[in-house]
């Protein structure tokens, strides 16, 4: 048995990047992990959750000053909001609440790994310069992964700890209640496609269906995650962590058409949030028929962000060479990514 030397906080446990995380912290036998959430969570042998709202800065540092045995801060915590702007308060808020809460007294912290996205680059805003580099110039505010970044930049300053910036692509996994998880949103519309008997139809804007796109499994990123946050090389960088390959959605979607056991029609833009919102009592059917774990559907339907993905009619990818030439070599394949994650969800009786 690996003796523990390091004490894992991992802040937004419950999502599909908290979760990977946690797990793959778990395998390695040389760490404790503490996993924060709103919701909590359920202890094992080598991690505990602690139900916390992070936007309280004092319940914050009460409910967090116990633990002094911190040495490495993973935050991958997320609150959604309507606009670019309304995002920046609360997720900046989240991030110093907890680093205030931590830092006084967690006297051999290490390094504090931040989670971002390319939302750096002005992803979210049009086509932005592909393939993305960690050197690109900034762009015009709001974005609360900037602030955020330069945050712990200035917060660093003179202390023992370090910081990583981790940025990948879309992150596939199969965490349930994610307001990002295209995974889940691809198998589930896919489900109610094959009960309609219908064919798949890519349902993004026509140009998006053409673009060149890439992911990050959940898995990987973990790996990645905690190499840079424990490789003295990457201290106060920051690295574009993909999957390694570029894809189309025109090439792709008939074969994930195919994995459902259906045809692939052309293209028809139709926002999933519209036309997906009226499926719970099928979906219901569904879980009866099949003998699947009876989630509630909004737990299962990340459509918004599904549209979001599928109206990017740009290119869509970012440089991966900085982590690799930094000493990170894994890889993962796209298409068989989304196979393995579809299988998951049916072992785990989600999906039909």
């Amino acid at each position: 048995m690996k003796t523990v030397t390091h004490t894992a906080l991992v802040v937004g446990a419950n999502g599909v990047i908290g979760t990977n995380l946690i797990e793959y912290l778990a395998t390695l036998g040389s760490w404790n992990i503490i996993g924060l959430s709103r919701k909590g969570g359920r202890d094992s042998a080598r991690v505990r959750h602690i139900a916390v709202d992070l936007l309280d800065a004092a319940r914050c540092r009460e409910q967090l000053a116990a633990l002094t045995d911190v040495t490495h801060i993973f935050y991958a915590a997320y609150q959604d909001r309507p606009t670019w702007a309304e995002l920046v308060p609360p997720n900046l808020a989240m991030l110093v609440n907890v680093v205030d809460a931590i830092e006084p007294v967690a006297t051999n912290l290490q390094h504090i790994s931040l989670m971002q996205g390319y939302k750096v680059y002005g992803a979210h805003l049009g086509p932005f310069k592909t393939p993305a580099k960690e050197s690109d110039a900034g762009h015009m505010p709001p974005e609360f992964n900037v602030d955020q970044q330069q945050f712990l930049e200035q917060r660093q300053v003179g202390k023992p700890w370090t910081w990583s910036a981790i940025r990948p692509s879309v992150v596939g996994g199969t965490a349930l209640g994610n307001p990002m998880n295209l995974a889940l949103a691809i198998a589930v519309y896919a489900s109610v496609s094959r009960a309609l008997n219908l064919p798949l139809r890519f349902p993004g804007k026509p140009g998006a269906y053409n673009t060149l796109m890439e992911m990050t499994d959940a898995g990987l990123l973990a790996k990645a995650t905690v190499w840079a946050a424990t490789t003295p090389a990457c201290a106060n960088q920051a690295f574009n962590i993909t999957n390694g390959d570029l894809f189309r959605w025109n090439d792709l979607w008939p074969k994930l058409a195919a994995y459902f056991g259906l045809e692939a029609a052309p293209p028809l833009t139709m926002p999933l949030q519209t036309v997906m919102a009226d499926k719970a009592p099928l979906w219901q059917t569904l879980q009866e028929k099949n003998g699947l774990v009876k989630h509630d559907y909004t737990q299962l339907s990340a459509w918004p962000f599904a549209d979001f993905v599928f109206s990017w009619d740009y290119d869509f990818f970012a440089d991966g060479s900085k982590a690799r030439r930094f000493g990170f070599h894994e890889y993962v394949d796209t298409e068989q990514m989304f196979y393995q994650l579809f299988d998951t969800l049916r072992r785990e009786r989600v999906i039909p």
